[in-house]
């Protein structure tokens, strides 16, 4: 469905509005008092958030592609079915089938503070029935304002058990990587995804990056802190219903391998990734749902 046809059921007057963007991709764009926004349907992808007066706080690389079933580099991907590579060597692509598949439009909504909400929805089809997946539906809400919200709610609607992964794989724009860290994982046990996948207990300091690194913190649900002192400028990643974080830069040589990157991209993003995902994977019940949320706000 093309943005003016979407425009017609679900534009609301100078908050929000759909428009064909390159690529041949259709995206929302959300204007409110506190924040602008894009949501792109390929995804129910967020590419960017910023509120009024401050720098970007998403990072998109320059290079992404745009292009239909190719998924987005930065923003707010959407992991689903499975973590990075899909397990006992079945097919599938890397992170799941949610990130690159088109999403149908639930509904937009205007709240009486000013805040934008869209809502859109995937279902299975010919795809994901080709991966194992006929039975699941997904739900994934934006609310935009002085705070970037988001829920993902998955539900079982099938008779047998569904295990999955899922993460809200963000990346954050900063200034400089040498300078950045991140709180609130002190202690915690995590997969070295970089290092064999070894299991490591991260100290009492905040975790800093000086390498490629690739790190699920598992079985914690604490906000985690983007500190980012060059720009003078705290993010703040609050979560629920989420038992893992995942903490990503590719560093210098796995950047220079990735046609969707530029070659200095990592210098000026880290990933805080809300998630469930390894031991924290979600074993969902027939007739089940589980909702997980990220709330993200700057100081």
């Amino acid at each position: 469905m093309q943005g003016a046809k979407l425009a017609n059921q679900f534009d609301v007057p100078k908050a929000l509005r759909f428009e064909d963007a390159p690529g041949g991709l259709v995206r929302a764009v959300i204007s409110t008092p506190a924040a602008e926004a894009d949501v792109y349907l390929q995804g129910a992808h967020v590419t960017h958030w910023t509120p009024r007066g401050q720098r970007p706080v998403l990072f998109v690389s320059p290079k992404s592609l745009f292009a239909p079933g190719k998924a987005i580099r930065g923003g707010v991907p959407i992991i689903f079915p499975w973590f990075g590579a899909r397990g006992d060597s079945k097919p599938g692509p890397a992170h799941g089938f949610a990130r690159s598949m088109e999403w149908a439009i639930e509904g937009t909504k205007l709240h009486n503070d000013g805040k934008v909400e869209i809502t859109l929805a995937l279902a299975p089809n010919d795809a994901t029935r080709g991966f194992g997946y006929a039975d699941f539906h997904l739900r994934f809400r934006v609310t935009v304002g002085s705070k970037l919200e988001m829920e993902l709610e998955t539900r079982n609607e099938g008779k047998e058990p569904l295990p999955y992964e899922e993460a809200l794989h963000t990346y954050f724009s900063i200034a400089d990587i040498d300078q950045a860290s991140v709180s609130g994982l002190e202690g915690t046990t995590y997969i070295d995804k970089t290092d064999g996948f070894k299991r490591k207990k991260l100290g009492n300091e905040p975790v800093r990056v000086a390498k490629e690194t690739d790190q699920v913190h598992l079985s914690t649900m604490a906000t985690c802190v983007v500190h980012d002192p060059v720009w003078n400028r705290r993010i703040i990643v609050e979560k629920s219903g989420s038992n893992s974080t995942v903490v990503w830069n590719p560093w210098i040589d796995k950047t220079k391998g990735m046609s969707d990157m530029a070659p200095d991209d990592w210098k000026e993003m880290i990933c805080i990734e809300t998630a469930n995902a390894a031991d924290n994977a979600i074993h969902l019940p027939p007739g089940a749902s589980h909702t997980l949320t990220a709330s993200i706000h700057v100081e």
